[in-house]
């Protein structure tokens, strides 16, 4: 503590204020354009992308750099703000030197895949068409706008970007193969699929394992069994997908001993499972009445550490019914925290085909009325739906 000096008496008077000396004013925050550019880095990896736009808007002429914009597009991606995207864009157009950020051609794949998963595919194609007027214009701007007609489910437009591609003597990589094979799959278009499968072929590239999946699913999908297993065979690796494929492949060519052969055949070779492989293999397990690998693939599932989706469970409840183990199936049913109509049709249809085994139908029609009741209070039954129940 120290004296302060009265001005009116010339005396000291005591006080708590404490004396700093050589006090600095705190400096404005550096306009320096790398840090800025650090500040708006972090920024939109941490997913703040109003304070990340507004600091391009505060100071536009700092930021150049076409990779900062990318990254920004990439997150408004992720999470589908069309919103953030369109203050990007509409700040990508006012730049100063505009038409040179807006030949990047990584930029014009973000903005056309920006505005496809927003649903803006009018937009998309503006900018795609702007895009392609240029020579030497990569792969991957076609790919992109393929990609949003796909995703749109307008599957013959993404055929026609691929097609127009090739019109542009453009040489096709494995990212628009896999592209057009997924829009052959899913509309059945074998004859095309073909086609794309010979240019994989003559390509000098090779087929990656994506290209090879989009293979095998295509030939599923259009029940070209041979096919598919040519394709598996001939694969140089094979992950999870690809062995669904065949499995599938088997299912609907009526050759269940063989798919749970090949699912052993997983096992053995340490290559694991996904939910979309069991939810595939237990259907067969019931239509064979295959009660023993059923409990297996059930044990399985209890000892991931992953949660079984309602489709999973349907499954399993379903091969439980079929194969005349109310018990076991009822308690799955039971046990699970939503289910959908699927869930309810299975335990009713179960009950009304089989009769509750051996008990007798009064019974069963009991268990059924209670169930009905049930379904009606839940909410999965709308107006719509009508269920009709044979016992």
């Amino acid at each position: 503590m120290i004296a302060a000096i009265s001005v009116v008496s010339n005396t000291s008077i005591p006080t708590n204020l404490t004396v700093i000396s050589c006090l600095k004013s705190k400096k404005p925050p550096s306009k320096n354009p790398r840090n800025l550019n650090q500040t708006l880095k972090s920024l939109t990896k941490s997913g703040n992308l109003d304070e990340a736009i507004r600091l391009i808007e505060s100071s536009p002429s700092k930021f150049t750099d076409p990779e900062t914009y990318s990254q920004l597009l990439h997150s408004c991606i992720s999470r589908k703000s069309l919103h953030h995207g369109q203050r990007v864009y509409k700040q990508l157009l006012e730049q100063e030197d505009s038409e040179k950020l807006l030949e990047n051609h990584n930029l014009k794949s973000k903005l056309i895949t920006l505005f496809s998963v927003c649903g803006e595919l009018d937009e998309a194609r503006i900018i795609f068409e702007n895009a392609v007027e240029n020579e030497g214009v990569p792969e991957s701007v076609w790919v992109a706008m393929a990609i949003g007609y796909s995703k749109n489910r307008f599957l013959r437009e993404a055929l026609l970007v691929y097609v127009e591609m090739l019109w542009n003597c453009m040489e096709p990589g494995n990212f628009a193969f896999s592209t057009a094979l997924k829009a052959c799959a899913d509309l059945k278009e074998l004859w095309v699929g073909r086609g794309v499968h010979a240019q994989v072929v003559k390509s000098s590239e090779g087929p990656d394992q994506v290209v090879n999946n989009s293979l095998l699913r295509l030939y599923t999908q259009c029940e070209c069994f041979d096919e598919v297993l040519k394709v598996f065979d001939q694969m140089p690796e094979r992950n999870i997908a690809s062995w669904n494929s065949l499995i599938s492949g088997f299912f609907k060519e009526d050759k269940l001993g063989e798919a749970l052969d090949v699912f052993r055949r997983m096992q053995r070779e340490g290559v694991g499972f996904s939910w979309v492989t069991l939810t595939t293999i237990l259907p067969i397990c019931a239509r064979v009445t295959a009660l023993c690998s059923g409990k297996e693939i059930h044990v399985q599932i209890v000892k991931s550490a992953r949660r079984p989706d309602v489709l999973l469970l349907n499954s399993l409840v379903d091969m439980y019914v079929k194969c005349g183990v109310f018990d076991y199936g009822r308690r799955l049913f039971d046990g699970m925290r939503s289910k959908d109509l699927t869930s309810w049709n299975t335990m009713l249809t179960g009950y009304g085909i089989n009769a509750y085994g051996d008990r007798c139908s009064t019974h069963a029609a009991y268990i059924v009325r209670s169930l009905l009741q049930r379904l009606l209070q839940s909410g999965c039954l709308r107006s719509s739906h009508i269920i009709l129940g044979t016992m």
